[in-house]
C-alpha cells in the first residue's frame, strides 16, 4: 500500500482485538480500489483524501466499527447497502460493524470506492443539508482518560465539554507526530483543562 500514515497503523493496533481485521480489510481494499489514496487522521480516526478531498473514513469504538463516504447520499449504491439517513448516520453508512460478516462483498465496496472516486474527479462536492461524515461517536484514544485520572480537576472539565470541545483536544494529541510531542500537549491541555480552558481558549471572546 502506498501513502499510508504510520499514525492509522497505531490507531488499529489500539483499537479492541474485534475491529483489528475489519479495520484492516477496510484499509486493504481502499489502497487497492484507489491507488493514489492517502491516509490522515482527522477528528481522532483514519481518514482517507483523494486529489484533496476527504474521501472516505472508518473509526473503532468499544463493540463495534463505522465506516462511512463523505459523498455517500450521492453514491449510487444499486444494493442500498448504505444508509444516509439519521438513524444510522451515527454509526457510518453501514451501520455498526461488529465481524466482516457484517461488511457487503470487496467486489460491492470496491465499487463504491471507485464511484467516489469519480464524483471527486467530476468536481461534485458534499450538498449543504447533507450531515458531515464525522461520527457523532468521539472516539477517546487510551492515553487521555490515564492522563486526565491524574488531575481530578481536569477530568471534570473534559466530562464537561462539549463534543466539539473535547474532539479538539484530542485531534491536537493525534496530529503530533511524535509521542513526545503528544506528551507535550497532552500536559499542557492538564494545565489548561485544570483552569476551565478549552483547547481553543486563547481566541474565545471574553
Amino acid at each position: 500500500m502506498q501513502h499510508t500514515d504510520p499514525r492509522v497503523d497505531t490507531y488499529i493496533l489500539k483499537s479492541a482485538d474485534f475491529a483489528i481485521p475489519i479495520l484492516e480489510y477496510l484499509r486493504a481494499v481502499i489502497h487497492n480500489a484507489c491507488p493514489e489514496v492517502k491516509e490522515t487522521m482527522k477528528w481522532s480516526f483514519p481518514n482517507f483524501d483523494y486529489h484533496g478531498s476527504i474521501m472516505c473514513n472508518m473509526a473503532s469504538f468499544k463493540g463495534h466499527c463505522s465506516f462511512g463516504f463523505w459523498l455517500a447520499s450521492q453514491l449510487t449504491d444499486p444494493h442500498n447497502v448504505l444508509t444516509t439517513g439519521d438513524e444510522k448516520n451515527a454509526m457510518g453508512q453501514l451501520g455498526k460493524i461488529k465481524s466482516l460478516d457484517d461488511l457487503p462483498s470487496e467486489e460491492y465496496l470496491t465499487g463504491l470506492v471507485k464511484e467516489a472516486m469519480h464524483l471527486i474527479d467530476s468536481g461534485v462536492k458534499q450538498k449543504r443539508s447533507e450531515k458531515s461524515a464525522e461520527p457523532k461517536e468521539l472516539a477517546i484514544p487510551d492515553y487521555v482518560p490515564e492522563a486526565l485520572s491524574k488531575s481530578p480537576k481536569a477530568q471534570e472539565t473534559f466530562a464537561k465539554f462539549s463534543y466539539s470541545n473535547k474532539k479538539d483536544y484530542i485531534e491536537w494529541f493525534e496530529e503530533a507526530k511524535t509521542e513526545a510531542t503528544r506528551n507535550k500537549r497532552v500536559a499542557t491541555a492538564i494545565e489548561w483543562m485544570e483552569e476551565g480552558k478549552s483547547r481553543n481558549w486563547k481566541y474565545e471572546r471574553k
